[in-house]
């Protein structure tokens, strides 16, 4: 029997045996991978050496990255990068960038960059970096995008602190906190920052992310006649170790180390010059918005000086609220405004400046009063409902005036504004707060040449007073500032005698 069962196999007969040669053929199930992206920014950092690893907890709950042996992908010219990562979308990474020889950053500071011992670079030009460079930053790998900048270095040091590593509670809260430092909006360390020399071509840009970029642009504008640092390296490990060893940053300084006030006045300055090296008025006015913000978040800390650094933090939000983060210019939907204010000339000409009610786009139906203050007597304007439709058209009812006594006196050579946030765009769409990225009050000596302006940079914010004004009638007029960059149509013009 033994040589006919060969023989039946030897005739292909024997389907068990072929079978079993199909299955041993069949390919191998693939190793899933998650890819991880993002950028390396502080001005644009090329040929930066990467890697990602997960975040792993042992049995007490402690994570740390889960070290693998791999080849570091090197990030390109506008500073992305990519890594695939073995094993599912799920948990969270630590993705950390070094240097070497052949790294180099575009230099983001105007009008240029310091290092000591070498020629300056100019704004826009590549430096090298030194090979204690080096930037951390973190994320869940079901968002696949983690970028790199000091302020996200900033965050994984302050997360380590925590005693359980650095998990994605820690992760998360750190975050928060370098946001509320920098008075930056929520979130806004997720957003990737824009290239600070090519912002002509970025139309679509927001005052957030510029914000962010500025922020980090900070660091290194520190190195610039400052004999006390010789490179962004030493000021970003001076940083560091403030807050590895105190989980805080030095609010004001102590001569030695980088102060919270000194990076936060950095880049208040550095939103300042950028507006001279752009051309487009819409990313001009976005920095006007972000130079605002930060000079009302160096306010806030010096006003907090006595505190600790968190609670520099955690009280001084002066932007967050402004959810959209994008402000400026005029859209073709007609993001317009409309002045509420008491302009009438049956009035007393103190509560005229008063009430400046700015409706975004459009068809806004304000009710608003505004008190304008002078010589220690508040008048407040009457309330008026004013309607800018489409057609242009305009009705205008006025109350009379009453007089109340303030609580505080403010200096007879200033004026007191006051508005309401427009509801609706001039066609007719509604508009929600998160859409409004704040105002711009422009006023002069002439209702035709509003010459000089004021950027607010928040959407919460419904009171401006200006000061150091001089003898004679002075004009106003607002507009408001949109999230997509539009800028509303100017209100109407109040006016104010001093």
């Amino acid at each position: 029997m033994l040589p006919a069962v060969f023989l039946l196999s030897g005739c292909g007969l024997d389907i068990t045996s072929e079978e079993t040669t199909t299955t041993s053929k069949a390919p191998a199930t693939p190793e899933p991978t998650v890819q991880i992206a993002g950028a390396a920014m502080k001005g644009v950092i090329q040929q930066g050496l990467v890697v990602a690893n997960r975040l792993i907890a042992d049995k007490d709950g402690y994570y740390a990255p889960q070290r693998q042996a791999a080849k570091p992908v090197l990030t390109a010219d506008d500073g992305s990068y990519e890594w695939q990562l073995r094993g599912k979308a799920e948990g969270w990474a630590l993705v950390e960038l070094t240097a070497d020889g052949g790294t180099r950053m575009i230099c983001d500071v105007v009008p240029q960059c310091d290092q000591a011992g070498s020629a300056p670079v100019a704004f826009g030009q590549t430096m090298p970096l030194d090979s204690n460079f080096s930037l951390r930053g973190a994320g869940d790998l079901r968002m696949e995008t983690v970028n790199l900048t000091p302020l996200t270095h900033l965050a994984v040091t302050l997360a380590e602190r925590s005693g359980e590593g650095l998990s994605p509670v820690a992760i998360s809260n750190a975050y928060t906190t370098v946001e509320n430092w920098f008075g930056l909006p929520a979130g806004a360390l997720r957003l990737t920052p824009p290239d600070l020399t090519n912002l002509d071509g970025m139309t679509g840009v927001t005052a957030d992310a510029i914000q962010v970029a500025i922020a980090n642009a900070a660091f290194l504008a520190l190195v610039n006649d400052n004999a006390q640092w010789d490179s962004i390296s030493d000021v970003l490990a001076d940083v560091t170790s403030q807050v590895s060893a105190t989980g805080q940053i030095s609010v004001m300084g102590d001569g030695t180390n980088v102060a919270l006030a000194d990076l936060v006045s950095a880049a208040a300055l550095q939103s300042s010059e950028l507006q001279n090296a752009v051309d487009s008025s819409v990313i001009s006015q976005k920095l006007v918005v972000v130079e605002y913000r930060n000079v009302q978040r160096f306010k806030t800390i010096a006003d907090v000086n006595e505190e600790t650094d968190t609670g520099v933090a955690d009280s001084g939000e002066t932007t967050e609220e402004v959810t959209g983060g994008d402000e400026t210019a005029g859209t073709d939907s007609g993001s317009t405004t409309d002045s509420s204010t008491d302009t009438s000339t049956d009035t007393a000409t103190d509560n005229s400046t008063g009430s400046t009610d700015e409706q975004v786009a459009g068809t806004t139906e304000p009710d608003t009063s505004g008190d304008v203050t002078s010589g220690g007597e508040t008048t407040t304007d009457t309330t008026t409902d004013e309607t800018v439709a489409d057609t242009g058209t305009n009705t205008e009812t006025s109350e009379p005036v009453t007089e109340t006594t303030p609580e505080e006196t403010v200096p007879a050579n200033t004026a007191l504004l006051s508005w309401t946030a427009p509801l609706t765009r001039e066609n007719g769409e509604s508009l929600a707060m998160g859409e409004i990225a704040g105002f711009e009050v422009v006023y002069g000596t002439s209702a035709e040449n509003l010459d000089q302006s004021l950027a607010i940079g928040d959407a919460s914010v419904d009171e401006l007073l200006v000061d150091e004004l001089t003898e004679g009638t002075w004009y106003f007029a607002i507009r408001t500032l949109d999230t997509d960059g539009n800028r509303s149509r100017l209100s109407e013009v109040v006016y104010k005698q001093i």
